[in-house]
This record gives structure tokens, C-alpha cells and sequence, in this order.
């Protein structure tokens, strides 16, 4: 194997790089305090600012998202899986045409695969600086994201006009679209109506799993989260697992895929024949196909961490049997 191949990579959550002009809401009152982290893989950011950690992909996109009190993620879409679980603070997610479909609060830890082909956002409820953590699907992130109509007419009114190439231009910053690339057009009503309103009775139970509920779960194995047969039900093209101090693992762990682990509580002892490292919260670390490692909390009390894991499943839609 080739050096790249014997060894994890490591995104150390103190290191992350953040991006305040992302999406195309940058300058919207309300949502221009927010930043964007693009952990593995391009991610679904518009700018070219965009700083990328690690860019090639597993067959999902890790990112994350960070926002000050009261800031929020305006109403978008997306074709393949956005799963989100509470690194740090309270988050308000809610989702429908204008956002008033539905809505969940979600605490530290909880995770939340939200439906595709629904309108979403989220914000920060709580009283500090928060972080969520995200997995999406497809290397390419599902291509972009789809905007609300009043999402692209409110950022236009500050001066931000999105390309049909999916490229934000700044006209405050004096930059225009290119010649032969026309402004990313506004979804018509009919175009509207496929978007679903979904109810709360039919998000939370199929789409939302807490935190407590998983500590409880993985007690003597891996709880699976998101999976065929998972406590959120779905085929995204990647596996989630949730892995705590209880967990008892095999010695050591060769899966054949691309694992990627990101630290929720404690810290954990990766280790391999000829390295060790020690994982602390927010970090997330790539670990090869090829490589078998060893995985265990390195101090005592609570600790936990999810596991995304490549699947043969294609990346698309909500998968429902």
C-alpha cells in the first residue's frame, strides 16, 4: 500500500477554516452572521472563497455549519440525503414553502436526515455560538442547492445575484454575471407544487433520532442510525453508525470502505499498526478502506462519536420501501 493508503486524515475541529460569503443569503439581515465549513469533499457552497479541507470525496460530502444566536440558514432544497447532528448549542430546523409546514428543536447530539425534495432551514436557538455537524449525499453534493423564489429575490435586494452555473456574484463588490450566464432562475408556481409540505407527524418519527435515546442503544454494539434497517430508515448512499463509551468493538476494524469518523463527546484512541492518535470533539477523521485500526475512549466517562460509511446504494432521493 502507498503511504496514503496506511494513513487517517485528520480536520481538527480548532482548525477549521470558515467561509461568511457561502450562499447566495450572505448579505441577508438575520443570516449574514453565518458560517460555512467544507470538512470533505466541495460541499454545495456558491463562493469561491470556499475553503476545502480535504476534496476528495468518499461518496458523501462532510461539512458543517456555525452561526451565532438568532442566525439563521434560509429555505432551501437539496436532491440527495442533508443529515445534521448537534455538535454544539440548540437548533430550530423547520421546513415547507415558507417554512411554517413544520418545524423540531434538536439538542446536542441529536440527528436529523431530513427528508429530500422539502424546503428547509435552520437557526441557532440557543444562547452562544453553535455548530452542527452534516453529511451529504453524493460526491458532488447533490449539485447544488435549490433556492426558495423569496430566498434569490431578498439576497438580489443586497446584492447578491446566483448564476445558473451555480456561481454568487457580489454586485457591491462591483462584480456582474459573466457574459452568456443568465441568473439562476426563480422556481414557477407549477414547478412549486412538487415540493411537498410535509407534517411533523411525518418528519419526526421517520427522520429524527436523539441523542439519549443512541447512548442507550449502543450499550453493547454500534447503534445503526441511518441505514436499511437503522433507527431512521434510509438508503443514501452512505451508512451512520453511533459508537459510545459502552460500545464494545472488535479488536480491530477493516471494513473495505471509506469510514469516516467525527467526534461527538470525550476522546477517542485511534490506532493502527505504525500510528496512534487521539480524537477530540468536533475533530473528523477519514480512515481508508485499506487500513485496519483500532478504536477505543482514551479517558474515562462519556464519549460517543458517529461513523459515516460509504455504501454500493446510489446517492438520490429519500429512499422509502
Amino acid at each position: 500500500m502507498t503511504p496514503q493508503e496506511m494513513r487517517a486524515r485528520i480536520v481538527r475541529y480548532g482548525e477549521l477554516v470558515p467561509c461568511k460569503t457561502a450562499f447566495i443569503d450572505a448579505h441577508t439581515p438575520g443570516s449574514d452572521q453565518k458560517e460555512n465549513f467544507t470538512i470533505i469533499g466541495g460541499g454545495v457552497s456558491e463562493s469561491p472563497d470556499q475553503h476545502v479541507h480535504i476534496r476528495d470525496t468518499p461518496g458523501f460530502n462532510i461539512g458543517a455549519a456555525g452561526q451565532p444566536p438568532k442566525c439563521r440558514n434560509s429555505l432551501h432544497s437539496h436532491r440527495t440525503a442533508e443529515v445534521f447532528f448537534i455538535l454544539k448549542g440548540r437548533w430550530r430546523f423547520f421546513w415547507g414553502r415558507y417554512g411554517t409546514a413544520g418545524e423540531v428543536v434538536l439538542e446536542e447530539g441529536d440527528i436529523i436526515n431530513i427528508p429530500t425534495g422539502i424546503f428547509r432551514g435552520f437557526e441557532n436557538i440557543g444562547t452562544d455560538y453553535g455548530m452542527i455537524m452534516a453529511i451529504l449525499g453524493g460526491d458532488d453534493a447533490g449539485g447544488g442547492v435549490i433556492w426558495a423564489p423569496q430566498v434569490i429575490e431578498d439576497a438580489r435586494d443586497h446584492g447578491l445575484v446566483l448564476g445558473e452555473n451555480g456561481k454568487l456574484y457580489d454586485t457591491k463588490k462591483g462584480e456582474n454575471l459573466p457574459d452568456g450566464v443568465s441568473p439562476m432562475p426563480v422556481l414557477s408556481e407549477e414547478e412549486l407544487k412538487t415540493f411537498p409540505e410535509l407534517t411533523t407527524s411525518e418528519v419526526i418519527p421517520g427522520y429524527v433520532a436523539r441523542y439519549w435515546d443512541l447512548m442507550a442503544l449502543a450499550d453493547r454494539r454500534p447503534a445503526q442510525v441511518i441505514g436499511e434497517h437503522g433507527v431512521l430508515r434510509d438508503r443514501p448512499g452512505f451508512e451512520v453508525d453511533f459508537i459510545n463509551h459502552h460500545t464494545v468493538l472488535d479488536a480491530s476494524v477493516t471494513s473495505g470502505r471509506n469510514d469516516v469518523l467525527m467526534v461527538m463527546r470525550g476522546h477517542w484512541r485511534l490506532s493502527w499498526d505504525g500510528g496512534d492518535v487521539i480524537l477530540a470533539p468536533g475533530d473528523t477523521c477519514a480512515v481508508p478502506p485499506s487500513l485496519a485500526y483500532r478504536l477505543a475512549p482514551s479517558m474515562s466517562g462519556e464519549a460517543s462519536m458517529y461513523r459515516a460509511r460509504d455504501t454500493d446504494d446510489a446517492a438520490g432521493p429519500t429512499w422509502r420501501d
